[in-house]
Formats: C-alpha cells, structure tokens, sequence
C-alpha cells in the first residue's frame, strides 16, 4: 500500500514539474510551404469568402465603422379630429376620444352600452356570479364581498327582478349594469376620423433634431398642408394625419370587428438615420401591429367605463357607459450612426484577425486528409531542446587545438 502511495506521489510530482517547466515554453510559427495546388485553392477561396463577408457585414450591413447613438431624446403629441352624426347626435372630439388630446397613447369610442338612472340602493345580484344564486337568506353571507360581484350582500334572498328564481341581495349602484345594460349601434363613421401624430426626436450624442412633420415657409402653409393632407408611404412621408381606416388596414385588422369588440393597435415609429449624409434624409418609417391577444377571449379586445353624474329630485344619480374602442400606442425607436476613426480601427482589426480562421481549416485539411498527411505532420511540429555542453580535458583540448601539427612538434624537439 505504501509502495502504491509512493508511486502516485512520485507520479503526480512528475506530472506537476513537466507541467510547470512546459508552461514556460515559447512557440513561434513555423513556415512551411505545400506544394499542393488543391489546398492552395481552397485556401485562397475561404480568404475570399471571409473577407468579403466581413466587408459586407461589418461594413456595409451594420455600419461597424460608425459610432452609434441609440437612446435619443423623444416628444409625441397626439389629437384626434372628426365629427361623426350618430342617430340624432352629433359627436365630436369630447364625446368619442379618450383623452381629447395628449401623449403617447389615445382611444376612441367606437361602440357604447349604457345603463342609465343608476342610484345607491340594494338590489338582486346578477345571477351569473359565483354562490349567487340562493333559495333562503341563510344561503347569502350578510357583509361578503365577492370581487367577482357588483357589491357587498345584505344577507338578504330576493327575486331576482321580474325572474321567478332568487338571488342574494347586494348595495350597490342599481340597477346592476350586467342586467340593465342598453347597447348602442356601432360608430362605423369612426373609419374616417384622422388621428395627427407629432413626434420629434433628438440625437444628443450627435445634436441633431428632426421632426416627422414637412417644414413650410410660414405657419399658413403649414396650416393649409396639414389641413388637407394625409399619410402615404411615398406621396406624403411627412404628414402626421392617419385615418383610423387606414390604421386598421395597415394592421391587417377588420374594423367592423373592432368595433364590436375594440382592439390595440400599436404605432411604430423607426427612426435609422445614417447622419455621414445631409440630415434631411432621415426619415421616420411608420409600422401597425395590433397588441392585444386575439384568441384569448379574456385578453382580447378593449373597452374602459366611465359615468356622467347628475342630480334627480336630490338623489345623486348616474349614467354608467362601458365603451369599446380602438386604442392607440405609439411607439418611438430610435437609431443614428455617424463615421468615427476608432470604431473603423476596432473593425478593420478584428476583420483582419479574422482571415486568420483560413489557416486554421488549410491545416486541418491537410493534416487529415491530404496524401502524405504524416510527412506533413512531422515537418510542421518541431521541439528544441537546448543541449548541455560536454566537459572536455586540458589534453583533448590541447590535442583537438594543434591537431595533426603535433606529431611534427615532438619531432623538432631534441632529446
């Protein structure tokens, strides 16, 4: 056991001194020159590929010779326009937009379910709401809130309306809007409505600002031109007024659905601005993609409630309206690049690094496939070893110095 001991001891000392000493070595590259025209075609043609893929890439595709700015300074203003005559209303802004003006985000009302002359009483809870359904008052809990429901139970089991069978009694706003809710037509003329998006964005890094809004000589003709016109992707890149239609199309979305069941749409704003060129060429590109799930019933769609108040005979009363509508996000990314010396060093280094990927396939290639791969092998891999100097005699060395002269030495010497 011990003699075992001893030799893995001796062994792993072994192993760690080999190890240390190699550790020093230096390696250096040895040339060696194939004669082999195979190889040298494959050679040249990878050198080839890589650098003309890297020219491509690097260069051209992602611009690797340019600093980048990608966290610009954004301001968006949105405002919705359009006068809709529904039955014998006539909308406007205030009635259908949500908010009438402002940032990021807006909606309109495309379809509205009123219930009307709400007051604070008690009432049947609606009967779908889970242990709504009840045949004594020890069935209903007095003080529950089910946050499912529409209020907190009386302890009360009441008819539920005109209904036959019962429910538990709740305080809330009545009638409840899950039973009393009166819908409205859809707003189909909400298609024409314009929605003007504004949006400025700033590249700090460079101090460039540009607006996706046409200049004009003078607030007239800017007024006139907004006035009238309308996005088009080549007519008109520079016009802030979408048409809700448009929108919808763009999103590949029916808008007779959306009406039924309201959607988010999101706006895409892409800024890539190459600023080695005059400014004026960047241009915004405007993308649509609705946001919400579709095939999620419970996700899918958007509505959103509110109530007018007013006062009846001193009772505090209210219209509660769940509308549908279209919800608007627009959202802003920006990206400018603009040549710089150290970044095109950077990339002309690695890409020049890169060619070196070349050798590294030739010589595989030819220490494994190539006829006469062993030769090549024991050609390309050397190990020098530095060695000691033998000591040498006073007589060796005394004899090696004069050589053959010294038979003649002894003769010229007399006795």
């Amino acid at each position: 056991m011990c003699e075992v001991f001893h030799k893995f001891i001796m062994g792993l000392h072994h192993f760690l001194k080999e190890y240390f000493l190699g550790f020093w070595d230096y390696e250096t590259p040895k040339v060696m020159v194939i004669k082999n025209r195979t190889l040298g075609l494959i050679y040249r043609s990878v050198q080839f590929l890589v650098i003309t893929y890297f020219i491509w890439y690097v260069f051209i595709s992602q611009k690797a010779y340019q600093e980048i700015e990608t966290r610009p300074e954004i301001s968006v203003y949105t405002l919705m326009k359009g006068i809709a005559v529904h039955g014998d209303e006539i909308l406007d802004t205030v009635e259908y937009a949500r908010p009438s003006e402002g940032g990021d985000v807006i909606s309109t009302i495309l379809r509205r379910e009123f219930t009307y002359d709400q007051k604070q009483g008690t009432c049947a809870e609606y009967f779908d709401v889970t242990n709504a359904n009840c045949s004594a008052d020890s069935d209903c809990v007095q003080g529950e809130v089910d946050f499912d429901g529409h209020g907190r139970r009386t302890g009360r089991c009441v008819q539920y309306y005109n209904h036959t069978f019962k429910t538990c009694e709740i305080q809330t706003w009545c009638p409840i809007e899950r039973f009393a809710a009166v819908q409205e037509p859809e707003l189909v003329e909400a298609i024409n409505f314009t929605i003007f998006i504004r949006n400025s964005i700033r590249f700090p890094k460079f101090k460039v600002l540009r607006g996706n809004i046409k200049d004009a000589s003078n607030k007239r003709d800017m007024q006139k031109y907004l006035s009238k016109c309308h996005y088009h992707t080549d007519k008109e890149p520079y016009c802030p007024n979408f048409r809700l239609g448009y929108i919808a199309t763009q999103a590949r979305e029916n808008f007779s659905e959306l009406c039924r069941t309201g959607g988010v749409i999101g706006v895409f704003i892409n800024w890539d601005c190459n600023l080695d060129i005059d400014p004026s060429n960047c241009k915004p590109t405007y993308s649509f993609r609705r946001l919400d799930l579709r095939k999620d019933q419970a996700n899918s769609g958007y509505y959103f409630r509110f109530a007018k108040y007013y006062n009846r005979n001193g009772v505090e009363s209210r219209t509660l309206i769940k509308a549908y509508g279209i919800r608007l996000d627009v959202i802003v990314h920006g990206h400018a690049g603009k040549f710089s010396p150290i970044p095109t060093i950077i990339s002309t280094v690695t890409a020049m690094t890169s060619v070196g990927i070349c050798t590294i396939i030739c010589d595989w290639i030819m220490l494994t496939f190539i006829d006469k791969n062993e030769v090549y092998s024991e050609r390309k891999f050397d190990e020098v070893v530095k060695e000691p100097k033998e000591p040498v005699s006073t007589e060796l060395s005394f004899i090696n110095s004069f050589g053959s002269d010294h038979s003649d030495l002894s003769e010229g010497v007399p006795l």
